[in-house]
């Protein structure tokens, strides 16, 4: 299948590196503007994409977490990527590369979940609402997405941009992808040890609070893994790209220090 992909890019063509960035669920390309305006990351060739079926882009053939990672393999080879970056379905996505193979490059994880144990309770019960009710919980966690950034310390018009971007998705695209998510998670496949079998350098990022976090038993597998470097930012962040941009352009600065061309 050959995806209409929605891009967002900076940066020179011929950067030292060229870094693939993918948003979260529910959001676009555009949610990676703080991120991409860094001037730390000046020198790289940044390249946003939304994921298919998010923010009103065209929808996946499949929407399981494997398709979405091949889609975006094969996306990554297209633009040349030799990072990827990715934020709560972004950074799912990015992990499933990894552990599949699909992508070996270095990798930073913004707020992934791994297993059902990582995302609250009362997600994964509203995600299964959705067998009775339709698009209706789809709407809903896009509202209150949508709610949430508008508290976000940012100009009034960056809000305004992000609340539209969550209002431009549609329900009957994302309750499929949010199954297919939740069907991903409860499949319990050890992915912090799959992640440190698979040998490629990552950067798994979370804060204390607010964007879903890791098991006890996930933060030893992976703070024991040689390549792997555990991140945590202080304090209550929701939406790691937007609120603490600063920091993310760090990572993926220390990331694509380890391309070799």
């Amino acid at each position: 299948m050959s995806m209409d992909w929605q891009l967002r890019q900076s940066g020179p063509s011929d950067g030292r590196a060229t870094v693939l960035l993918l948003p979260g669920g529910m959001c676009s390309a555009g949610s990676y503007a703080e991120v991409m305006a860094q001037p730390g990351l000046a020198g790289l060739r940044l390249v946003a994409a939304t994921l298919p079926g998010q923010a009103g882009a065209p929808p996946p053939d499949k929407y399981s977490v494997e398709r979405y990672a091949e889609l975006t393999a094969a996306l990554a080879t297209e633009v040349g990527a030799d990072v990827v970056v990715g934020f709560s379905m972004g950074a799912v996505v990015a992990l499933e590369m990894v552990i599949s193979g699909a992508f070996t490059g270095p990798t930073v994880l913004l707020g992934v979940s791994m297993s059902r144990a990582d995302e609250p309770a009362f997600f994964r019960a509203l995600v299964r609402a959705g067998d009775v009710l339709g698009g209706v919980p789809a709407a809903v966690l896009a509202k209150g997405a949508a709610a949430m950034v508008g508290k976000v310390d940012l100009p009034a018009e960056r809000r305004a941009e992000l609340r539209a971007d969550f209002a431009k998705n549609v329900p009957r695209h994302q309750q499929p992808a949010l199954r297919a998510y939740l069907r991903w998670l409860h499949r319990h496949e050890q992915r912090a040890e799959r992640l440190c079998a698979a040998g490629v350098p990552t950067w798994v990022v979370h804060a204390e609070k607010g964007d879903g976090g890791l098991t006890a038993q996930e933060r030893r597998v992976l703070e024991a893994c040689p390549h792997i470097r555990v991140v945590t930012i202080a304090g209550a962040v929701f939406f790691l790209p937007n609120e603490v941009p600063e920091r993310v352009a760090d990572l993926i600065a220390e990331a694509a220090a380890q391309v070799r061309r």
